[in-house]
Formats: C-alpha cells, sequence, structure tokens
C-alpha cells in the first residue's frame, strides 16, 4: 500500500504531526503544511517533505503541490471556518481522499455538507475505544467503515488453542478474520489459515458487522 499512498497533512500540530509521523514510519510518503514556522520546523527532519503556507488561500493550495496527493488530512486547530475552506478546497481540486479533524458534531456536520470523505473527532473517537475497553474482554482497538460494518483488532485469551475452524467465526458469527499478529512477532499474516490454533496474547483483525462482534468474547 505505501507504494501507492501519497499523503498529504495540512495542520502539524500533535495530531497531525503524530498522524504525519506514524505514517512515515510505515514507508508513506508526507507532505506537512503548516503557517505556524515551529511547526513545520519540528516535522522538517521527519516529514519526506514540509512547507510553510497559507492552505486557506486557494492558490497558494494549488501551488504546494497538495493536490497530487492520494490522502489529505486536514487538521488545522480551532478555526471551523479555515478547515472548511481548505476542505472544500480539496474537493473541488480533485483529492481523492480528504480525511478531516472536526472540532465538534456541529463542524463535523458542516464538514459532511461539504463532501469530505471521513471525519474526525479525536476526543470522542478516544471515548469510545476506551469505554470499549472497559466493557469488551479481547477488545483493543476499531476502525469504523460506516454505521453497520467495522474492523476490530482482537486480542486473544479464551480462543488460546482453538483454530479458526473450530471456532467457526465466518458460519457462527458471521465475521471474517483478515489478519493475524503472532505473539511476539512484529508483522501481520494476511488471510489467516484455518487450522492454525491461536494462542493466548495472539492479535486477530476481523470484520464484520458492529452487533455481530460484539457477541463474541475472544
Amino acid at each position: 500500500m505505501s507504494e501507492f499512498v501519497q499523503a498529504g497533512i495540512i495542520g502539524l500540530g500533535k495530531f497531525g504531526f503524530t498522524f504525519g509521523e506514524t505514517l512515515i514510519r510505515q514507508g508513506v510518503n508526507v507532505l506537512g503544511i503548516d503557517s505556524n514556522p515551529d511547526h513545520v520546523k519540528r516535522a522538517q527532519h521527519v516529514f519526506t517533505r514540509t512547507l510553510q503556507a497559507d492552505a486557506s488561500d486557494k492558490e497558494t493550495l494549488i501551488q504546494t503541490g497538495i493536490t497530487d496527493m492520494s490522502h489529505v488530512l486536514v487538521s488545522v486547530g480551532e478555526s471551523i471556518a479555515a478547515s472548511t475552506m481548505i476542505s472544500m478546497y480539496l474537493k473541488e481540486l480533485g483529492v481523492p481522499l480528504v480525511w478531516v479533524k472536526a472540532i465538534n458534531a456541529d463542524h463535523a456536520n458542516l464538514l459532511r455538507k461539504v463532501g469530505v470523505d471521513d471525519v474526525i473527532i479525536p476526543e470522542e473517537m478516544a471515548a469510545r475505544q476506551l469505554a470499549n475497553r472497559l466493557t469488551i474482554p479481547g477488545f483493543i482497538d476499531y476502525f469504523p467503515f460506516n454505521k453497520e460494518m467495522i474492523l476490530r483488532e482482537i486480542n486473544i485469551e479464551k480462543w488460546s488453542g482453538l483454530s479458526l475452524k473450530e471456532i467457526g467465526l465466518t458460519n457462527r458469527y458471521q465475521i471474517q478474520a483478515i489478519a493475524l499478529k503472532k505473539k511476539n512477532e512484529c508483522d501481520y499474516s494476511f488471510i489467516p489459515k484455518a487450522d492454525e490454533p491461536l494462542q493466548e496474547g495472539d492479535k486477530l483483525v476481523v470484520i464484520g458487522e458492529i452487533g455481530h462482534l460484539d457477541k463474541i468474547r475472544p
């Protein structure tokens, strides 16, 4: 994936910088843009390329080359007007995928009307994930595709010693396993073998409807 992804980040505060830093570690080329020279200075030795520019100006935005990116994250702090304007420009200019950090629900609704591809409210996401960790055994994290279907990474405990075939994820729970990371290993293996026993501490990535996923106790 990283060979084809060219990511742009507008707004290099804590959220934008951490997002870009993570992408860099995964081999993605990242262009970072911010009007704050301190933010640019911090990112310039980490990102593939950084620019100090006012992205809320359409002509300046075009000149940065951000419209050549396949994915762009807009994370411009507390300015709803600037965030919305930049997002609108990016969609008008044909950026395939535009993700935007929203300040609140009203901002998120406005961004969706502009036509952005995904809206993130970090505080709400973090709160939901923490609540799930407290209430769902084996829960690690989740990434929503829509209101019904999500991708979830789960930690293996009760299923230790059982294979995917024995667990019956597809037939019993209507859930599909798509990746497995064995305990003490760094990389995931995709399309896990159905007859391979799981071990406590393994991490399994599954996809399915929220209602079905909530029934499993791994």
